[in-house]
């Protein structure tokens, strides 16, 4: 009766022991299935992000083809009126021809700074992934050193 009380004893060990493993391995996939959510919803935040700066610039893009026109149906308008007086007419081309080189000139500006903030932000975002990705490994280290103290504290608790 002990041997087989014993070998029961045994039986029910090596099986707690299954179950500890199975439980430690479905914890295991758990935290892998968060992380992956976590990470996939970060990704879906940035690219929500990137939605919303490029219908920003569309917005503005759009705006500024409405003023564009209207500044071009206004400038036509006075070319019609211009032709009345060909002094008049010639004197107001050269200013119209001025106010189309600056015009010019600041829509160039305003896009070469528009590109200059675009790649800034390009490297900004490139930083904060960097970042964001050393912050889950160092997460990660931190959870694998608790993972190992609350295993030791297990094991001498056990003694």
């Amino acid at each position: 009766m002990r041997k087989v009380l014993e070998n029961r004893s045994l039986s029910d060990e090596e099986r707690m022991d299954a179950l500890e493993n199975q439980l430690k391995e479905a914890r295991f996939l758990a935290e892998e299935a968060d992380r992956k959510y976590d990470e996939v919803a970060r990704k879906l935040a940035m690219v929500e992000a990137d939605l919303e700066r490029a219908e920003e610039r569309a917005e503005t893009g759009e705006s500024k083809i409405v003023e564009l026109e209207e500044e071009l149906r206004v400038v036509g308008n006075n070319l019609k009126s211009l032709e009345v007086s060909e002094e008049k007419a010639n004197q107001r081309e050269e200013t119209y021809k001025e106010q189309i080189k600056q015009l010019t000139n600041k829509l160039k500006a305003a896009e070469a700074r528009a590109e200059f903030a675009e790649r800034s932000v390009q490297k900004l975002q490139k930083e904060v992934d960097r970042l964001e990705d050393e912050l889950v490994n160092e997460k990660e280290k931190y959870k694998n050193i608790a993972d190992e103290m609350d295993q030791a504290f297990s094991e001498l608790s056990g003694f």
